[in-house]
C-alpha cells in the first residue's frame, strides 16, 4: 500500500515530534534534578559533572527542539545518537551490575538503541536517501 507525498510528510513530522519531544522532556527533567544526577555522573568518574550536565541538557533540549520544527535535522539527529552513546556508556554501565539493576540497564539500553534506529531513520529522510 502507497502513500501520497504529504501522508508521508505527516508521518515523518509526527515521528520527529515524538523524538525531539523525548529529548525535550529528558532535558527538562535534568534542569529539575540537577544535583542528584550530577552526582550519579561523579560517581561513575564523569570529569566536571555538573558542567557536563547543563552543557549535555542544553545540548538535547536545542536538538530536541531543532528535530520538531524541522531545522538541521541530520546534524541534530546525529548529535543525538552520540549524545545518547554517551549518555549510556556514562550512566547505564551494565557491564559492572548485578541483579535487578543490571537488568534495568540492559533495558535502558536496548531502548535507547530503538532510539539510536529512529534517529538514523530520520537523518536519511531528511538527507533524502529512503530505501
Amino acid at each position: 500500500m502507497a502513500i501520497s507525498p504529504d501522508e508521508t510528510m505527516v508521518l515523518v513530522a509526527a515521528g520527529r515530534l515524538l523524538l525531539g519531544g523525548l529529548f525535550i522532556l529528558g532535558g527538562i527533567g535534568h534542569l529539575f534534578a540537577l544535583p542528584t544526577v550530577a552526582g550519579q555522573m561523579a560517581a561513575r568518574g564523569v570529569p566536571l559533572p555538573m558542567l557536563t550536565l547543563i552543557a549535555g541538557t542544553a545540548f538535547q533540549i536545542v536538538a530536541g527542539v531543532s528535530l520538531i520544527l524541522g531545522l538541521f535535522v541530520p546534524m541534530a539527529a546525529l548529535g543525538l545518537i552520540l549524545f545518547t552513546i554517551a549518555g549510556s556508556v556514562m550512566l547505564m554501565n551494565f557491564w559492572d551490575m548485578t541483579g535487578e539493576k543490571r537488568t534495568r540497564a540492559i533495558d535502558n539500553w536496548q531502548s535507547n538503541l530503538g532510539v539510536i534506529g529512529g534517529l538514523l531513520i530520520v537523518c536519511a529522510l531528511a538527507l533524502g536517501k529512503t530505501t
